[in-house]
């Protein structure tokens, strides 16, 4: 009995931490490293029985240990090998029919060949798994990490092995009303590995992240450049180099004991190597080399400045109107998350041609390559977290959660000089809770950057008498005074002609949704729900209220295209689709397009 017992502790051990969580490894496309990308096996639990036994309780025998059967009479209800595959990154509601609308358990694994290199650190790297992930190195437990849309990485060095080495994760997708997002939310609930997996090498002691920006005031004609560095470990008299070839800037620092460093690179101030500042219409980037101990780590970085002056959003100085639109990270023609360059080029390449300079990407961070592609492209990005409708504000657990996940927006895309706002919430209803999460969410975030502007989607709060006022007390931690609106949708779309609106705030404007449905493709009179002339018509009075606010610097229309959203259930008509889009999901434009775009053409 004794030996069980002990046999049990040990078998046990395996569920419990060995691996390190490690913080966010920056600016990981440029790293050494190896794909997992690509087919992974999955088996479906429905009951969760592949880890918690009968009574309920973490099991020691789970399907964490990939077992084999070694004799014919042992018992082995699963096998990995045998299982179907699925690509990663992917979803896996849009890769089998039968899981089209599965929120549960699934496993899945990935054999991957390693040989370990003398005097380096692996970092296994998620750029996202929804929702809740466990995750297994050669039968050991690594780690959890709960959030489906931000980069968790773990330290596996003393997992791996030479040869052949096996992966596998326990994701669940079920919807809680304590997680972040809540319970409820309009968008598919897309299960899985969604964004690229990599096995990182990385010295003992590395670059964990870093931060380079223009200061803003100028110095006569010369510019400055701020640069912040933090090593994984606090180790002192690193010597670590910036260089930046075209301007011809370079400067060494040493780390403090707290392994920090920080840098002020000021230019000659000559018309040869002036800054040419990062814009929509110059989306300028300049190659930046960061070398230490020999190793070079390289970026692509825009330099510019934003600010909020009164009712004027700032950039370079200049005033500037956000011609923006709201997107969803999903394909198109189907749907399931967008995870590539080639998808995010097809999303941006329509916000373009519709006359944008900015996109609101709703309602969590996406995937880095739309982050970088926009900064290509030179559209400006408003970036969130999907602190949605109604949270579990008077929860301790939901609140870290969410600033776990601004914390890792902030230290992904701090380095991107599109991304312009950091935004902490959408549509939320008002109370003294809600106040505390959410001011303590905006200060936090000013803590992690405080060169960019903080918003929040916020909701109108009464309507009498033709009259709109916004009142929110979120106003005085915000930059940018932003709210939703569907006069026209959700009220007559005649009252718009008629709507005022009061905001009481000296702030910048912008009005983060508004719009209506539409089937492309389904004509009728301008009154007929669900026609192309209501979402046009619907657009023309809108447009025209919008341009008597007051202190107005942009615009996020809902929304760029068509996306799934199991809350849209009217047959022949949504079939489980959200149709506010400007655009069908296979990119026809619907008529409301030309109504946005004649009117972005004059701002």
């Amino acid at each position: 009995m004794k030996k069980l017992s002990c046999l049990f502790a040990f078998l046990l051990l395996t569920l419990i931490s060995k691996a390190q969580e490690v913080p966010q490894v920056a600016n990981v496309m440029a790293r050494q490293t190896i794909s997992l990308n690509g087919d992974w096996n999955y088996i479906v639990d429905i009951q969760e029985h592949g880890y918690y036994d009968y009574r309920m309780k973490p099991s020691s025998w789970g399907f964490f240990r990939n077992a084999k059967p070694r004799k014919p009479e042992d018992l082995i209800e699963y096998d990995f090998d045998k299982s179907p595959t699925m690509k990663v990154p992917g979803d896996w509601n849009t890769q089998d029919e039968k899981l089209l609308y599965y929120e549960g358990a699934i496993w899945m694994k990935r054999d991957f060949d390693y040989q370990k290199k003398d005097n380096k650190r692996a970092i296994l790297y998620f750029g996202a798994v929804n929702y809740d992930a466990r995750v297994w190195v050669n039968g050991q437990f690594a780690g959890r990490h709960l959030g489906g849309f931000t980069p968790f990485n773990f330290d596996v060095t003393d997992m791996v092995k030479d040869g052949k080495n096996t992966v596998i994760l326990l994701i669940n997708n079920k919807r809680h009303a304590e997680a972040v997002p809540t319970q409820i939310f309009d968008w598919w609930n897309y299960g899985g590995i969604t964004r690229d997996v990599m096995l990182v090498d990385v010295d003992p002691i590395y670059i964990e992240n870093y931060i380079c920006h223009l200061l803003p005031q100028p110095i006569g004609k010369k510019r400055q450049i701020e640069f912040s560095v933090k090593l994984n470990k606090a180790e002192a008299g690193k010597e670590i180099t910036l260089t930046i070839p075209e301007l011809k800037l370079k400067q060494t620092v040493t780390t403090n004991d707290k392994g920090k460093a920080t840098m002020i690179l000021t230019t000659s101030g000559s018309k040869k190597n002036a800054i040419q500042l990062w814009s929509p219409e110059s989306p300028k980037l300049y190659q930046v080399d960061i070398c230490m101990d020999g190793n070079t780590l390289t970026d692509e970085i825009g330099f510019r400045t934003i600010e909020a002056k009164g009712k004027q959003i700032l950039l370079n100085g200049n005033p500037i109107f956000l011609k923006g639109i709201c997107l969803h990270e999903e394909k198109t023609n189907g749907g399931g998350r967008a995870n590539n360059t080639e998808d995010a080029r097809t999303l941006l390449s329509w916000a373009k041609e519709l006359g944008c300079n900015f996109v609101r990407l709703a309602h969590y961070p996406h995937n880095e390559y739309m982050i970088r592609e926009a900064e290509r492209m030179g559209i400006m990005v408003w970036s969130e977290i999907p602190v949605y409708w109604t949270i579990a504000w008077e929860s301790e657990d939901t609140y870290k959660n969410a600033e776990r996940q601004l914390t890792d927006m902030i230290a992904r895309d701090k380095n991107r000089a599109n991304v312009v706002i950091w935004s902490i919430a959408n549509e939320t209803p008002h109370s003294p809770q809600r106040d505390i999460f959410l001011g303590k969410l905006a200060q936090h975030a000013r803590t992690q950057d405080s060169t960019r502007l903080i918003s929040m989607a916020m909701e109108v709060t009464g309507a009498s008498n033709y009259k709109n006022r916004l009142q929110d007390n979120m106003h005085k931690f915000v930059d940018v005074v932003s709210f939703n609106q569907y006069v026209g949708w959700y009220r007559d779309v005649n009252d718009a002609s008629k709507m005022t609106w009061e905001i009481p705030y000296d702030k910048p404007v912008i009005v983060s949704e508004f719009g209506g449905g539409a089937k492309y493709g389904l004509h009728g009179p301008k009154n007929q729900r669900w026609t192309e002339e209501f979402q046009e018509n619907l657009y023309i009075e809108n447009l025209s209220m919008l341009d008597k606010i007051d202190g107005l610097s942009g615009t996020t229309p809902w929304i760029l295209k068509d996306f799934r959203s199991p809350r849209r259930v009217l047959p022949g008509v949504q079939d489980f689709y959200n149709m506010k889009g400007i655009f069908s999901d296979k990119g026809e434009k619907k008529k409301a397009f030309w109504i946005i775009k004649k009117w972005y053409e004059g701002k």
